[in-house]
């Protein structure tokens, strides 16, 4: 019985020679590299990590000095994978990044294929404006630039605003469809109010007549009041799920699908106290944000600990589990829409 499933079949001369000689027709044998290509399960190049926010801060602001906003397009330190240097990626499909406004600048129009999701570290009065509308940032809001919309973003206030960059470029520029352009004006017409497209589309309701042509959330706005105050009152239900405490997602108020078509947005709430059911592991990967909080989240065969800001990943088919030190909120974005739609999602929760 063939074993090419396991490992590649036994060299010989004659095989490397045959192999030389379609080299030269651009062919490889399949067979060589099946058990490579059909794995038993998930294999990722990137690996868990933690970026901790307090030690990264000084260098963040540090960035201030070397470029302004508007000459960088985007002041941003990516976060890049430590088993994937040089790729731009936090894991094979997903993008993060640290990214900075200080007080009076300006990041200026541009819009892309690649969707984007900004979720705020600290600052206040920055926003991000979409095709002109613009969305005032507090820490914990989840802001919305999906695919190919006008954005820029700005700061009003008079203290340094961070926040973390979600993308799903890797994934985009794999397919293949990378598509950027800046606005041909210095900056985008005003749009409608702040606020209005919460009012809009945001209250279980929609306007009369309205269509959509994509699936995009049409909220591109989640204030972390709201999120926070649902949280809290479905942790008086006591309805608290073994493996991932009380967790909400994000939704498209259109068709009650992910934020966007390609990444999904998460909120989860771990009571103080909290040990997470194990095993659990998905073939979605995950980069998290920690909003509240302490606690440590064992992936693998390694344990982080975190606290208020810090960023980790934990990449596709890695068992983890949560603690929760103290009453723990923690964000997270995901390509698992992208595994549900082409039905690939699989999930393994606890042993059965």
């Amino acid at each position: 019985m063939s074993r090419a499933l396991e490992k590649a079949p036994e060299m010989t001369n004659a095989r490397a020679d045959y192999y030389a000689r379609i080299g030269k027709h651009s062919m490889t044998p399949l067979w060589e590299v099946i058990s490579k290509l059909l794995t038993r399960e998930p294999q990722t190049k990137a690996t868990p990590h933690i970026w901790k926010y307090d030690a990264l801060r000084p260098i963040l602001l540090e960035s201030a000095e070397v470029i302004s906003a508007a000459e960088a397009e985007r002041r941003v330190l990516v976060l890049e994978n430590p088993s994937m240097p040089g790729a731009s990626c936090i894991t094979e499909s997903l993008y993060a990044g640290l990214q900075l406004i200080m007080p009076g600048e300006i990041a200026p129009t541009h819009r892309h294929s690649a969707a984007a999701l900004r979720f705020i570290l600290e600052g206040r009065k920055a926003f991000t404006a979409i095709n002109g509308e613009k969305a005032f940032m507090e820490p914990g809001d989840l802001i919305l630039t999906p695919s190919w919309v006008w954005h820029d973003h700005g700061h009003e206030g008079d203290v340094p605003v961070v926040w973390m960059d979600g993308l799903d470029i890797p994934l985009v520029r794999h397919l293949g469809p990378i598509f950027a352009e800046a606005y041909p004006k210095e900056f985008h017409p005003r749009g409608r109010e702040a606020g209005d497209n919460q009012v809009r589309y945001g209250a279980n309701m929609l306007p009369v007549g309205e269509t959509f042509e994509t699936g995009n959330s049409p909220v591109f706005h989640y204030p972390y009041t709201r999120t926070r105050e649902a949280l809290s009152k479905l942790k008086t239900s006591r309805e608290v799920d073994p493996f991932h405490g009380i967790k909400m997602e994000f939704i498209n108020p259109a068709n009650g699908g992910p934020v966007m078509p390609t990444m999904g947005c998460y909120m989860q709430l771990l009571p103080k106290g909290f040990t997470g059911a194990e095993p659990y592991r998905s073939t979605a990967a995950w980069v998290y944000s920690v909003v509240e909080g302490r606690g440590r989240t064992q992936i693998g065969d390694r344990t982080i600990e975190w606290q208020p800001r810090d960023v980790f990943v934990i990449p596709a088919w890695f068992p983890h589990k949560h603690v929760a030190s103290d009453d723990a909120v923690l964000f997270s974005f995901t390509d698992k829409p992208v595994h549900d739609k082409l039905g690939l999602f699989r999930e393994q929760r606890g042993n059965a």
